[in-house]
């Protein structure tokens, strides 16, 4: 599903990842655990190839960041669910709407969408605040319709980046739980936090990220 080869990514303040090699299988769950600053939210930006290796390459489904066109990127990005900690809604969209977002900029027809979109507001448990505002909302359920964004145009694989670092521990343990339930239907997940001791709860494979390169 996904390959990382000595990749290495440099910034101008000197930060970065450097040699970083490991591979999700389909139907993985992955944690990339480590403190901030530690270079996961870097990894998973060259998963979803915002960021480039300046050395060693990333393979995700059929694509490779060596050949990668610029063109091919937002193909690769609809094989992709992207969860943010941030949550990054529209605030002038309701719930059903934000979710909706990802399938009208693919053109999907009207029918489609809205059968897709129940579905994955379902999947969060959050069919009954279709029609709310996101400040609505807690922030645990605007990170559930976050989710359900990522998911609506079921990926293969979904990543997660600090996806409970916002939230309250008991808001947090039901994040975890909507994205386990995701992943045990086949879709691999990566997840990117500071947070060990709550991982280690679940039954993931574990890599751990500091200063840029992987420790275990």
């Amino acid at each position: 599903m996904v390959e990382l080869h000595d990749v290495r990514v440099t910034y101008a303040n000197g930060e970065g990842i450097d040699q970083i090699s490991f591979a999700v299988a389909p139907g993985e769950l992955v944690f990339l655990v480590g403190p901030s600053g530690a270079g996961k939210s870097t990894v998973l930006k060259t998963v979803y190839m915002d960021q480039l290796p300046a050395e060693g390459h990333v393979i995700v489904g059929d694509y490779n960041s060596l050949f990668i066109k610029k063109g091919e990127i937002p193909f690769l990005r609809r094989k992709i669910g992207i969860v943010f900690q941030d949550f990054r809604l529209f605030a002038d969209r309701d719930v059903f709407e934000n979710v909706a977002f990802t399938l009208e900029v693919i053109g999907a027809r009207q029918k489609e969408i809205k059968r897709r979109v129940l579905r994955a507001l379902a999947d969060v448990g959050l069919s009954h605040k279709a029609r709310k505002m996101p400040d609505e909302i807690s922030g645990g359920e605007q990170q559930r319709v976050a989710i359900a964004r990522a998911i609506v145009n079921e990926p293969l694989l979904l990543l997660a980046d600090e996806p409970t670092g916002n939230l309250d521990p008991e808001t947090a343990a039901g994040i975890m739980e909507v994205l386990l339930r995701i992943n045990t239907r086949g879709t691999s997940v990566l997840m990117a936090t500071h947070n060990y001791d709550m991982v280690r709860r679940y039954q993931g494979r574990i890599i751990q990220i500091n200063n840029g390169r992987l420790l275990s």
